[in-house]
């Protein structure tokens, strides 16, 4: 099992922020919480890979964003802000020694943070960063291999994984106000704590979910449902609107 990750940029500080207010982030700080991240990463069982450095990208620690890895491909995606398409080429050059490569074309907009893969169906969000011509370019590059892909509406957040995010085979913890959950009937929701309407973006790790530390309420409701959860500091990076996911792509 690999989790690809790229080290934070010393521009982090100028990061994109869309729904989050900007606060100043403390660099070191956001590289040891990143740097504990990887460890958790490897306590996990993953072995951790680096993608090349891109120290004048301000948001590209968040790799997921990059890439849609499943078994038989890797597909590049095409990031809404021109600032971010450059860290697309550095992610192909990580992935191609593991991955037949992909790639979104045209005028599509599609990034990974609005991709969540439950087996063989990945929900897609339509958001201000991922357009339908996206969501029918995955569909198109996928099916083939015998993946559905179904859109999902997102009003809430950045990404659909800051409205939900997979904690098991067929159970979601979500938002429902960010999102509409109808896509996902056939699936098991776990609502958040209503004081942390940004916990929806857990990190799966085996039998593991990981869950940022500043959601201690929502760790406690998962307890009583019988899951092991684990919490991780990541406060320097959720200043940069981002979730545990966006920082690695595993596969």
């Amino acid at each position: 099992m690999y989790a690809l990750t790229r080290e934070v940029s010393p521009t982090i500080t100028e990061c994109a922020l869309t729904f989050h207010q900007r606060h100043p982030i403390d660099v070191d700080l956001a590289r040891a919480q990143h740097q504990a991240y990887g460890d958790c990463l490897r306590r996990h069982g993953f072995s951790v890979l680096a993608a090349p450095p891109a120290p004048d990208l301000p948001d590209a620690v968040f790799v997921e964003d990059a890439a849609v890895v499943v078994e038989e491909l890797a597909v590049l995606t095409a990031p809404a802000l021109p600032a971010r398409r450059a860290e697309v080429p550095s992610m192909a050059e990580a992935l191609a020694p593991y991955r037949t490569l992909a790639r979104i074309v045209g005028d599509a907009t599609l990034e990974g943070g609005d991709v969540l893969r439950l087996g063989r169906t990945l929900f897609v969000g339509r958001t201000q960063r991922t357009n339908q011509e996206g969501i029918d370019q995955l569909a198109a590059l996928l099916r083939p291999h015998g993946y559905a892909v179904a859109g999902v509406e997102v009003t809430g957040c950045l990404h659909l994984k800051s409205a939900c995010s997979a904690i098991g085979p067929q159970t979601i913890l979500a938002n429902r106000s960010w999102f509409d959950p109808l896509p996902f009937a056939n699936y098991q929701i776990i609502e958040v704590a209503d004081d942390e309407p940004g916990a929806a973006n857990a990190l799966l790790l085996g039998e593991t979910v990981i869950l940022p530390a500043c959601f201690p309420r929502t760790r406690a409701l998962l307890e009583e449902r019988g899951f092991t959860v684990e919490s991780l500091d990541v406060s320097e990076l959720q200043k940069a609107e981002a979730a545990l996911t966006c920082c690695s792509v595993l596969f």
